[in-house]
């Protein structure tokens, strides 16, 4: 296991001591033309001149540094030299589609001020596009930071409680919100992580994951930056583009850990089965799934797909974590594979008891197991007065300890909505089974019709099966119709040529899969579905959209 300054409390500090360790790793950024490899060391040094640099503009510990800038080696230089700076980082989300431009230019904005910042930092590629705006706080060019001399950087006092960043959270179901997350919080969700994983200098960390993210930003490129664990970054562009790519880095780099959403196992699992020429995957034992709902079929699909490639099945698990503890909240053992609870649905969603059947029982609904709680923290499920409850009854999942947030960032009213005493509420509907977490959906998003508390996820599962329509771009929800009952919308991304014969396909499969009908089936043209800049599915905004007309329906 790695031996870092366990007691040290400041990534400044962690940085500082990763670059400096015997032993200390390497970066390779794969976002050029070719490998791009250098020391923790080497970057530590550029990181310093960076440093110099904002300190020669004015910025000292406490600002705040807004940065839009695809991943690079500049980003990553930047990033550092802000905690070097003992600035607050916020790392603003790209846009996911095109079609969102004008949305994603007031989300922008919104985050800038909402985060005071003092500084905007833009890449020279994206800086022709953002227009000026007299309310814009001072603005530079990111590639104009870059360079200079080391020796120059004045190191700054911080503190355990200095805001190291502020994370916005990805507004699947509100607007977004700066979660703060103080430099003592990080390290101890670090502190935790490596323990329950089993990090040592001997794992390779491979990612392409997009660092505006929790997942990318702090469970992998600062892990490996604060530790000096190696360390290969790619970006989101370069997996969509082709997602082969991901794997082939593990092949080639003996990656031992990595981690990505749902569907980019999906693509992988295609990209293998693609291949003429086989990998080597056996080096992998962490390949965590997390970021949004797991579907079993998904993880025992790219199992299968990598048994030719020799992946261990044992490597692949879903987890669970949220920008509000740092990253990680839950995780299993190392090597546990997937584990699954099978229940009874109709008791499930009738009594909110998850009573176990055979995984072969026409009744039951798969659910996912996430591990156990990380060290230094406790979690409880509690009913809507705040009651305790017993082992397999659904109710929501609270968090507490060394890794939570204490809150969002001058928003004292979602700050008192988060927490019950200590305790910070998630919105996740969640059971455990000997000390196992595994969550049913979020709250906000459950659907209630004729007494039974549908889970749109499981709506959702079943409509990407149907012919026509695009896997992983469907939502569902529940609208309130007469006598107040609440009935089940469908909407779904396809390129349909008969759209009402795919409506009505969707409509007798969900019927017949989840045993109600669906009030409505809306088909919309491709990349119109509302996501988060993160690729979440925003069921709250689909509806508003529904509800009002806007959808682009086809």
């Amino acid at each position: 296991m790695l031996c870092g300054p366990t007691l040290v409390h400041t990534l400044l500090d962690r940085i500082e001591h990763a670059a400096t360790r015997p032993g200390s790793g390497d970066v390779v950024f794969m976002t050029g033309g070719s490998p791009d490899r250098l020391s923790w060391a080497e970057l530590h040094d550029e990181a310093r001149a960076v440093a110099a640099n904002l300190q020669a503009r004015g910025i000292v510990a406490g600002s705040h540094l807004s940065v839009l800038a695809p991943t690079s080696r500049a980003l990553v230089t930047f990033m550092q030299a802000t905690w070097l700076a003992g600035a607050t980082l916020v790392v603003l989300p790209l846009p996911m589609r095109l079609g969102s431009l004008e949305e994603f230019t007031l989300q922008t904005r919104s985050r800038v001020r909402n985060a005071d910042t003092d500084l905007l930092v833009i890449d020279a590629d994206l800086a022709p596009f953002v227009e000026a705006d007299p309310l814009d706080p001072t603005t530079v060019v990111l590639q104009d930071l870059l360079g200079g001399d080391p020796s120059a950087y004045a190191r700054p006092q911080v503190a355990p409680d200095d805001l190291a960043i502020l994370q916005f959270t990805s507004g699947s179901t509100a607007e977004p919100k700066g979660v703060m997350i103080p430099h003592r919080i990080i390290c101890a969700n670090h502190d935790a992580m490596i323990e329950r994983a089993n990090l040592t200098d001997a794992d390779v960390l491979v990612s392409w994951l997009p660092l505006y993210h929790d997942m990318g930003l702090v469970g992998l490129l600062l892990l490996g930056m604060a530790n000096g664990v190696d360390l290969v970054l790619g970006a989101p562009q370069d997996f969509l583009a082709d997602p082969g790519r991901w794997m082939e880095w593990i092949h080639t780099y003996r990656g031992t850990a990595t981690a990505g959403p749902n569907f980019s196992w999906v693509l992988a699992a295609r990209a293998l089965r693609r291949r003429k020429e086989p990998l080597d995957l056996s080096s992998l034992r962490i390949g965590l799934n997390g970021a949004e709902p797991v579907d079993p079929a998904t993880v025992r699909d790219y199992i299968a797909a990598g048994a030719a490639h020799a992946l261990r099945p044992g490597a692949v698990f879903p987890a669970f974590g949220m920008a509000e503890v740092a990253i990680g909240g839950t995780f299993p053992d190392p090597m546990a594979g997937l584990r699954t609870d099978a229940v009874d649905a109709a008791v499930l969603e009738a009594e909110g008891r998850a009573v176990p059947v055979s995984p072969a029982d026409e009744t039951a609904r798969e659910l996912v197991k996430l591990g156990r709680v990380l060290g230094g923290m406790d979690l409880r499920i509690v009913d809507p007065e705040g009651t305790v409850l017993a082992e397999r009854v659904v109710g929501e999942l609270q968090i507490r300890g060394t890794s939570v947030t204490p809150g969002y960032y001058r928003n004292e009213a979602a700050t008192r909505e988060l927490f019950d005493g200590d305790w910070l509420r998630t919105g996740d509907l969640a059971y455990l089974v000997e000390g196992d977490l595994v969550i049913c959906g979020r709250m906000k998003d459950l659907i209630i019709v004729g007494g039974r508390n549908v889970h749109p996820q499981d709506v959702e599962r079943v409509v990407a099966t149907v012919d026509g329509v695009r896997a992983g771009n469907v939502i569902a929800f529940g609208v309130e119709g007469r006598h107040g009952k609440e009935g089940l919308v469908v909407v779904a991304e396809s390129r349909a040529d008969d759209p009402a014969a795919l409506a009505d396909t969707v409509g007798v499969r969900v019927r017949e899969a989840i045993g109600i009908p669906a009030r409505d089936v809306v088909l919309i043209t491709p990349g119109t579905l509302p996501k988060t800049s993160s690729g979440k599915l925003q069921r709250a905004l689909c509806r508003e959209r529904y509800l009002d007309g806007t959808l682009s329906r086809i």
